[in-house]
């Protein structure tokens, strides 16, 4: 058995595309709509769609996860994100721990948690 995929929800497809693009450069793998596949495996599916298969509501900022992506040149990241067009939300703004490892953690325009550090 493999991992395939990791999904989030998402309200709207188009902003995440654009979102995962500009900071991430994650590319469009398919689209299917509401189904978005894009590059290293991250799905978005829109809330809609979502919600017709889960008996449920989507909790955004639950913190019960995260999306954790690596990035060599934490400055130069820190500051695309301090550029992005749209306010950033985050959780901790850049910090290095003891050991060396610096990482930064905010909120997707949908509350989903995204964490990006230095490779250990």
């Amino acid at each position: 058995m493999k991992l395939r995929n990791v999904l989030i929800v998402v309200d709207d497809v188009e902003r995440s595309k654009k979102f995962y693009k500009e900071l991430f450069g994650l590319d469009v793998v398919l689209d299917n709509g509401g189904n978005v596949i894009l590059t290293e495996g991250l799905v978005l599916q829109e809330k809609s769609i979502w919600k017709s298969f889960m008996d449920g509501e989507v909790i955004p900022r639950n913190n019960a996860w995260e999306l954790y992506f690596e990035e060599k040149d934490m400055d130069g990241f820190v500051k695309k994100l301090d550029a992005y067009e749209n306010e950033i939300v985050y959780v901790n703004r850049l910090m290095e721990y003891p050991w060396g490892k610096k990482i930064v953690r905010f909120y997707d325009p949908d509350g989903n948690l995204i964490e990006v550090g230095t490779p250990m």
